[in-house]
């Protein structure tokens, strides 16, 4: 199967600017992409580009990832309803730092097809008003500006509250794309449905002052089945950092995706043959309960993004969290792992040295002494996994680092004690 018809049938092509790009795909170009440095982490939402890169680059493609330090520093109007609020130098430096990490993770730097990363701010920083106005924004019609749909969206979506600064977001991108082609000889640029008006931009800029032909493709913007944005979590982004998203939490993202939309993230972001997800769909249909597409996706992204090391962690965390054993965990990974579950704060001097049903109860995990005590007996209390009878007393040695414990009644009811 040729490169775009793969593209195609993982979902991955919206729109091109000329047919030809399925012949041009068949032999090595230089093709970017652009990231917003809005964070000093990108977040699962960016793994569609991310991942097209790494498709691009392993099918032999030059591809280069920008920055967006100069135009991070206006914003977008591409999808949003408002005027985004400024970044300062300071907080882009900050963040571009977060994003050469967490690209380098998946696209490889190093070798003879290396991946580059640049930021626009590096050609803007020393460009006049008046060079950009005379060389570059010359070349930009206000009828077609306004014709773009991104930017229809935004003075509708504002009540045409769009800034002359938002506005020439596009003119600025479109330079970009003249700026790669000059210095890399760069032909095309990829990005999501919302970029379209943007990659035209750069598209035409470069037939007009060079009179060569550059193409663009977009993907289709992600959404889950409800027709949320992909990579939200009641509202909270999953960043690719781990100090921004636990390890556990992204792999525990991506187990809980539904049927109805776990076959498409597997064509959209795993590197496995078609037919093997295939293969996986029908194991699904098969035995739904088993959720074996969700296990692979969710294991091959933690890898993908963590390493070995970071998907052992999430599935130890996993064991953890539906086994009830504690063992070898630190309080901080306990507090990550049972971050959402009920938890109490008791003084140390109300802990050590009580029944833990007691204690239990105290903690507000039942109602009364009566009622923990009736459940000890019935062998359904346990603390850190293991079943605490009605004689079995806290010790100093129950507390994790001195300060946690995790008490469960019944089989799932987790409860976390913090000490102090």
């Amino acid at each position: 199967m040729k490169l775009y018809q793969e593209l195609v049938a993982r979902g991955l092509v919206q729109a091109v600017s000329d047919p030809e790009i399925e012949q041009m795909l068949e032999r090595p170009m230089t093709v970017y992409c652009g990231f917003d440095p809005s964070a000093n982490s990108l977040q699962a939402g960016n793994l569609v580009s991310i991942m097209m890169l790494r498709r691009l680059q392993l099918a032999g493609h030059k591809v280069i990832a920008l920055v967006g330090g100069a135009t991070g520093l206006i914003g977008d109007p591409s999808g949003k309803s408002a005027e985004r609020n400024m970044l300062t130098l300071e907080q882009v430096a900050e963040n571009k730092k977060g994003i050469r990490e967490n690209l380098s993770r998946i696209l490889d730097f190093d070798g003879p097809n290396a991946a580059i990363m640049v930021d626009n701010y590096e050609w803007y920083s020393g460009l006049s008003a008046i060079a950009f106005l005379r060389d570059v924004a010359i070349n930009f019609r206000v009828p077609q500006m306004l014709a773009k749909e991104s930017v229809k969206k935004r003075l509708e979506a504002s009540e045409g509250a769009l800034t002359f600064t938002e506005f020439s977001y596009q003119i600025l991108q479109g330079n970009d794309f003249l700026h790669l082609y000059d210095t890399y000889g760069c032909t095309m640029e990829v990005g999501g449905a919302d970029q379209w008006g943007n990659i035209t931009a750069g598209t035409d800029l470069v037939h007009k002052m060079r009179g060569k032909t550059a193409y663009g493709l977009t993907f289709p913007l992600l959404l889950d089945g409800s027709g949320k944005k992909f990579g939200k979590s009641e509202g909270n982004a999953m960043f690719m950092s781990a100090d921004r998203t636990s390890v556990y939490d992204w792999y525990q993202f991506f187990l809980r995706s539904a049927d109805e939309d776990v076959i498409r993230y597997l064509k959209v972001f795993s590197l496995r043959p078609l037919a093997e997800i295939d293969e996986l769909e029908k194991q699904m249909k098969a035995n739904p309960e088993g959720r074996i597409p969700q296990k692979a996706l969710a294991e091959e992204l933690t890898k993908l993004v963590h390493g070995e090391a970071g998907l052992q962690t999430a599935l130890g965390a996993t064991q953890t969290l539906f086994g009830g054993d504690i063992s070898g965990k630190s309080a901080d990974e306990l507090e990550t792992i049972f971050k959402d579950v009920t938890s109490a704060e008791l003084a140390k001097a109300d802990v050590v040295g009580r029944p833990a049903f007691m204690v239990a109860a105290a903690a507000g995990m039942f109602k009364s002494n009566g009622e923990a005590r009736r459940l000890a007996l019935q062998g359904g209390l346990s603390l850190n996994g293991a079943k605490a009878a009605p004689e079995r007393v806290f010790a100093e040695a129950d507390l994790v680092d001195g300060r946690l414990a995790v008490l469960r009644s019944g089989k799932k009811n987790f409860f976390l004690l913090r000490v102090k």
